[in-house]
């Protein structure tokens, strides 16, 4: 994903900007990036940075008039047009758009980062103090890796920028792993490399004589924990009269801009509230190969009704016959924050971008307003793990406990977001700009004072699509929620949707292995074309048994692959067998074997 990476060092700077080179060159991914260095050898800063062309963040280093402050910054500020007009009246010159600002909000506002609203981080000097202050967002949505050597403090937006420099450091977390295993994500600011680790969410660390001098936080989530809890009519107001605000921020800036739209109601609120001119707002939906699924159904409608142009983007055949290369390059883009089930996102964003350079989503939604959590321990199959790998699994639960003992909105914008919602950002972000209105701070602070029992009450959003625009409100969503069908016909038609949902669900990865025994018995007949498409367009346990059989028996029955020492050889080679005959379903299993795999001929097997 663009960003920085820089090292604060006293080592002499021939060697160090040997090394910054280093770094720079493994965040440079693709040609539509734009690259650079600064240098301050006096106080022992090197820093470098990737950014998507065109971006907010593109055309660093940002000065003052008086050169006497640099900043180099990746990601966006969502900035209200008030701020910069205040700015401009006490007699700052700068771009209409873009980031020119900053430098000049820092010379105003000495708690600078703290008036920030996006994901971002940067690094700031200020040359007369001779001082500079890393820093990153609220959320810790856009990461800073970092790693405090010896002779230098490192950091980078990817833990590979670190890596290039410091190629000893490639060595696994353990108990990383062992939460990658069982949920995918890594918690509490740990990383799957042993002494590398993320900057906390709302840092600012100051810098100073080439080391670091300081940790500290400009924020914290306890700040709005604090806020007083708002009457039921009351937060419903100022939760609408602030997205009402606060939406355009995500249309603004130099770059066309699509909506991913789905046929949820995160999306459809934002479609409600944007009011855009007719075909001014490009919208496509993710679909697949059997049949056109329920977001795409919804989506379409809602395309329509809105007088914007509508696209499917598929993951086709085009994205199986070169599933290695997606697989790998997943894991490698975002360290191991994604497994390869998530593969086909890079392919959808590859053409995503074609449509337009920044994505508005509607993730985070459901997550902050309706406080959903994404994701829990799952234990894994019995005889795969080594014996001495699976306290490390176990702990991994703890973790989580521990994780989820906080307030709720805090933990899926605090936790969740930056932790488990991570990876598939950060693979995303490496083609185009993404941008979620859900997570901007007056809403996520707006959230923090609702009533108690909002979340039991009727669904907010239904609420705000329905005021937004009406025509919109009676269209029910893809699991049949909401629109104006007559009882009972709105009845039956949930509950059909949610029945293949769940249908689809199992057959795809949560079917016993009883039945995945019978289902094989039927297999001449193809039973997978009834539920498969319906909701998903992604279905690896098919495309595992079949089209990428050769890849998964390749991968995962390679001697290297059978040797890795937290696996037991038998139990991968039944789950392969069992899988590609179609008698058992491994899906999930097979998603974390081959995960493990490559992050280890990726990352740790390479010096």
């Amino acid at each position: 994903m663009p960003g920085i990476v820089g090292l604060i060092t006293r080592m002499s700077p021939e060697k160090a900007k040997a090394e910054l080179h280093r770094m720079t060159e493994a965040l440079r991914h693709e040609s539509f990036y734009s690259t650079g260095t600064w240098c301050d050898e006096s106080a022992g800063i090197y820093i470098g940075w990737n950014a998507l062309q065109d971006s907010f963040s593109d055309g660093m280093p940002l000065t003052n008039e008086l050169g006497d402050v640099t900043l180099i910054f990746s990601g966006e500020d969502y900035a209200d047009q008030e701020l910069r007009r205040k700015l401009r009246e006490r007699g700052h010159s700068f771009e209409s758009t873009g980031p020119a600002y900053l430098p000049h909000l820092y010379e105003e506002d000495s708690t600078f980062p703290v008036p920030l609203n996006g994901r971002f981080h940067g690094l700031l000097v200020d040359h007369k103090l001779g001082t500079a202050k890393l820093f990153n967002d609220r959320y810790g949505m856009h990461r800073v890796y970092f790693h405090e050597g010896r002779d230098a403090f490192y950091f980078a937006a990817e833990a590979k920028g670190i890596l290039a420099a410091r190629p000893d450091l490639r060595r696994p977390d353990f108990q990383g792993l062992g939460e990658l295993v069982s949920f995918g994500a890594v918690l509490q600011d740990r990383t799957l490399f042993k002494d590398i680790h993320l900057l906390p969410s709302g840092s600012a660390w100051a810098l100073a004589d080439g080391a670091l001098q300081k940790k500290a936080q400009y924020f914290q989530a306890g700040e709005w924990e604090k806020l007083p809890h708002l009457q039921s009519e009351e937060y419903y107001q100022e939760l609408r009269a602030t997205f009402a605000r606060t939406l355009p921020r995500y249309f603004d800036g130099r770059e066309p801009v699509g909506i991913a739209l789905t046929g949820g109601m995160d999306t459809r609120v934002i479609m409600s509230w944007r009011k855009a001119a007719p075909n001014s707002l490009p919208c496509y939906t993710f679909g697949g190969t059997y049949r056109d699924c329920r977001d795409v159904i919804t989506a379409r409608r809602v395309a329509k009704i809105c007088q914007q142009p509508h696209t499917v983007v598929a993951a086709d055949n085009r994205f199986l016959s070169r599933f290695a290369h997606y697989a790998e390059r997943s894991i490698y883009l975002t360290d191991g924050c994604v497994d390869v089930g998530r593969s086909q996102d890079l392919f959808l964003s590859e053409n995503a971008r074609r449509i337009a350079p920044v994505k508005v989503v509607g993730t985070y939604g459901s997550e902050v307003v309706r406080q959903a959590r994404m994701f829990k321990p799952v234990p894994p199959a019995d005889g795969l793990f080594a014996s001495d790998f699976l306290p490390h699994v176990a702990q991994a639960s703890q973790s989580y406990a521990e994780t989820v003992q906080t307030h709720p909105v805090t933990f899926a914008a605090f936790r969740q977001s930056p932790w488990w919602h991570y990876g598939i950002l950060m693979l995303e972000q490496t083609q185009i700009t993404v941008r979620s209105p859900f997570l901007d701070n007056d809403f996520v602070r707006t959230v923090f004072r609702a009533p108690q029992n909002t979340v039991e009450d009727m669904d907010v959003r239904l609420r705000l699509i329905a005021d937004g625009n009406p025509d919109l409100a009676r269209l029910p969503s893809d699991r049949g929620v909401g629109g104006n069908l007559p009882f009972p016909v709105s009845t039956l038609n949930h509950a059909y949707l949610e029945f293949t949902f769940k249908a689809e669900y199992a057959y795809d990865y949560g079917m016993p292995q009883w039945v995945a025994q019978i289902d094989h018995l039927f297999a001449p007949f193809h039973l997978e074309r009834l539920w498969l498409g319906r909701h998903k367009f992604a279905h690896y346990r098919v495309w595992y048994r079949d089209q990428l059989a050769a890849y998964v028996r390749e991968m995962l029955l390679d001697p290297r692959s059978l040797s890795r020492p937290y696996l037991q050889r038998k139990g991968v080679e039944t789950v392969v067998h069992g899988h590609l005959k179609g008698s058992r379903n491994y899906t999930l299993e097979l998603h974390k074997l081959l995960t493990l795999e490559l992050l280890h001929r990726l990352f740790f097997d390479s010096k």
